[in-house]
C-alpha cells in the first residue's frame, strides 16, 4: 500500500510538472520530442473558361487570383492554399459538370468562378443544395441578389444594372443628351445593363427613341446600325469580348457620326488595345478602371504587370478581390472552414478599404456597395485608357431607389422598363 501510494504521488508531481512546463506556450507550440502536424491545406475550387469563347477572359480570372496568393504567400489564414482548376468551357452545363466534380471528388472547401451569367444561374441550385461556399466574383444577373437570393453564394462584382442606372442620369445631366439609340445583346446581360440606363434617363427627362437587339451570335452590326434614326443625340451600347471589338469598330467605320456611350465591359481593358483608335471618346460607367489613382489600385496594376507582362483587366480584379473577400473571412474564422454557413456569414461581414477599386462592403443581400466611375478612352502616350473622369461613391444595386419598391418592379428584361 505504500509504496502504490508513493508511485500515486510521484506521478501527480509528473503531470503537474508538465502542466506548468506548457503553460503559456502558444497553441500549436512544439516542445522536444514532439512532432506537431502541419495545417491541413484550404482547397480552393477556381471554375473558369480555359477553352471556348470566353477562355481569354478566364484567364485574366485566373491571373487575378494567382497574384492574391502570390502576395499572400500562398497561405490564407496560416493554411496553405491548394487551387484545383476546372475548365467551365463558358458553357452551363460544362460549368455544372465541373462544379460536381469540384465539391464530390476534390472535396474542395470553396469555388470562386465562374464567368457568365448563364453558368452562374445554372450552378444556383446544386451549390445551394451541396452547402457549397462559392464567391461569384463576375457573374452580373441582376435577381441572383435581388429576388432571389442563394444561400451559400456571395457576389463580389456588381449587379448588371448597378453601374448603367447612375450613369443614365449622367448622360441625361452632365453630357447632355436628351434623345438616344440602344442597341444590345438579345439576353439577360444586354437586357438588364441597358435597363438600368433606360430607366434612369428616362425619368431625368430623356426619351430612347430606339432598342435594337441584335443576336448573341452575331457579326455583321451593318443592318443594325442603318435603323438608327440621324436626329439621335447619342447611342448607347453594351456589348463585350470580341463582339465589342467588332460593333465598336463597324460603329466607326459606319460614320453615324453620333457619339458612342456604353456599358463599361465594352471597352474594358481585356479587349480595349485590339479594338483600337475607334474606342477613342467612348464614355462608359464601371467599378472597375485600371487608370484609377489610388495607392492600392497603382500597387496592384504594377504587380500584375510584373507577374503577367501584361496590364489587368476588369475581370482580373473582380477575381483579385473576391479572393481578398475569401481570404479575409477565413482570417476571421481563425482558419476554420468546416462550418459553410459561418465561412459564407464571414464572407457577407467583410469589409475592405484596400481593394483596387476602392472601398467595398456588402448589402444585406450579398451584393457590393462600391463606387461607380464614368470614364472617357483616351490615348495616353499611345496607350488606350477608362480615364476616370467622375466618381459616383458607394453606389449600391438599387441605386437611389427603395429596396422595396425596386423588388416590386420586375427584372429589367427586353420589354421593362417601357420605352414611352
Amino acid at each position: 500500500m505504500r509504496k502504490g501510494k508513493w508511485i500515486a504521488l510521484l506521478l501527480a508531481a509528473m503531470l503537474l510538472l508538465t502542466a506548468c512546463s506548457t503553460a503559456g506556450k502558444p497553441a500549436g507550440t512544439q516542445t522536444p520530442g514532439q512532432t506537431v502536424a502541419p495545417p491541413t491545406p484550404f482547397k480552393l475550387g477556381l471554375l473558369i473558361p480555359l477553352t471556348g469563347v470566353f477562355a481569354a477572359p478566364g484567364k485574366y480570372m485566373q491571373e487575378g487570383v494567382q497574384l492574391l496568393l502570390q502576395e499572400s504567400d500562398n497561405k490564407f489564414a496560416g493554411r496553405p492554399v491548394e487551387v484545383v482548376t476546372a475548365d467551365s468551357q463558358g458553357n452551363p452545363q460544362a460549368a455544372l459538370t465541373q462544379a460536381r466534380k469540384l465539391v464530390e471528388q476534390d472535396k474542395v472547401d470553396a469555388i470562386i468562378g465562374p464567368l457568365s451569367a448563364a453558368e452562374g444561374n445554372a450552378l444556383v441550385q446544386y451549390l445551394d443544395g451541396q452547402q457549397m461556399p462559392a464567391v461569384y466574383p463576375i457573374v452580373s444577373s441582376d435577381d441572383l441578389t435581388q429576388r432571389t437570393i442563394p444561400k451559400y453564394i456571395v457576389r463580389t462584382g456588381w449587379t448588371s444594372s448597378q453601374t448603367t442606372m447612375p450613369f443614365g442620369e449622367y448622360a441625361y445631366k452632365t453630357l447632355g443628351y436628351k434623345k438616344v439609340a440602344t442597341i444590345s445583346y438579345d439576353f439577360s446581360f444586354g437586357w438588364e445593363s441597358v435597363g438600368g440606363f433606360v430607366q434612369t434617363f428616362q425619368e431625368a427627362g430623356g426619351k430612347v427613341v430606339k432598342e435594337l437587339w441584335p443576336p448573341l451570335n452575331e457579326t455583321n452590326y451593318q443592318p443594325y446600325l442603318s435603323q438608327i434614326p440621324k436626329d439621335v443625340d447619342a447611342v448607347f451600347v453594351s456589348f463585350s469580348g470580341s463582339a465589342a471589338i467588332q460593333f465598336v469598330q463597324q460603329y466607326k467605320q459606319f460614320g453615324l457620326g453620333k457619339p458612342l456611350i456604353a456599358q463599361g465591359n465594352t471597352v474594358d481593358e481585356s479587349t480595349l488595345q485590339a479594338t483600337g483608335p475607334s474606342a477613342v471618346g467612348v464614355v462608359t460607367p464601371l467599378h472597375y478602371s485600371a487608370a484609377l489613382d489610388n495607392p492600392a489600385n497603382k500597387k496592384f496594376v504594377a504587380d500584375y504587370e510584373k507577374a503577367f507582362g501584361h496590364g489587368p483587366a476588369y475581370y482580373a480584379e473582380g477575381s483579385y478581390v473576391g479572393a481578398m473577400v475569401l481570404k479575409k473571412a477565413l482570417e476571421s474564422l481563425n482558419g476554420k472552414s468546416d462550418d459553410h454557413a459561418a465561412l459564407v456569414k464571414a464572407m457577407k461581414a467583410v469589409n475592405l478599404t484596400d481593394a483596387p477599386r476602392g472601398p467595398v462592403k456588402m448589402d444585406e443581400y450579398g451584393n457590393p456597395i462600391q463606387n461607380v466611375y464614368i470614364r472617357k478612352v483616351e490615348d495616353v502616350g499611345g496607350k488606350l485608357q477608362n480615364t476616370v473622369i467622375y466618381t459616383y461613391p458607394n453606389v449600391s444595386q438599387f441605386w437611389s431607389y427603395d429596396p422595396k419598391t425596386f423588388l416590386a418592379h420586375p427584372v429589367f428584361s427586353r420589354s421593362y422598363p417601357t420605352v414611352k
